[in-house]
């Protein structure tokens, strides 16, 4: 049996903001081969997803919030917002799940935030992330700014 407590929560948690990325995975999928995988995913505000999607092969992506709030974005093709949600522990805004072929991001709205993420696998580094041609990579310059103007097309504040 996977327990999911407290104790587990907060020190992945813990490990997120000590960590110079703002986030830690804690997987419960046994290795990359698996069917479907199973995480913690513990965000900071600050942190950095890129927008990517997942195809060929295609994927689905299902986040279901524990503690925190967290916003779930699509775009188009082109980059343009298609869709939002913020998953919030403390309203009744619990999970999303994005269909294969999405691109989409993950943007922290508070400190502490925790998701229950699950994804088919199984995981190759090569084939599981296609990233968007209009918006930076993790660690390029920019992505602060990504982040605003998302925030502000939506109205969203951190």
């Amino acid at each position: 049996m996977i327990k999911l407590d407290k104790i587990l929560i907060e020190k992945v948690i813990g490990e997120a903001q000590a960590s110079e990325r703002k986030r830690k995975n804690y997987n419960f999928h046994t290795n990359s081969q698996d069917s479907i995988h199973r995480m913690l995913n513990a965000m900071e505000p600050g942190t950095y997803v890129a927008p990517h999607k997942h195809e060929n092969p295609d994927k689905r992506e299902a986040f279901i919030i524990l503690k925190g709030k967290i916003l779930v974005v699509e775009f188009s093709e082109d980059g343009v917002i298609s869709n939002h949600f913020i998953l919030d522990a403390q309203s009744e805004n619990f999970g999303a799940e994005i269909s294969p072929g999405t691109y989409h991001t993950l943007i922290s709205l508070e400190k502490g935030s925790i998701l229950y993420e699950l994804k088919d696998g199984p995981w190759d580094p090569g084939t599981d992330k296609n990233f968007a041609p209009w918006a930076p990579l993790e660690g390029e310059k920019g992505t602060d700014l990504f982040i605003e103007k998302v925030l502000g097309k939506l109205k969203v504040n951190l």
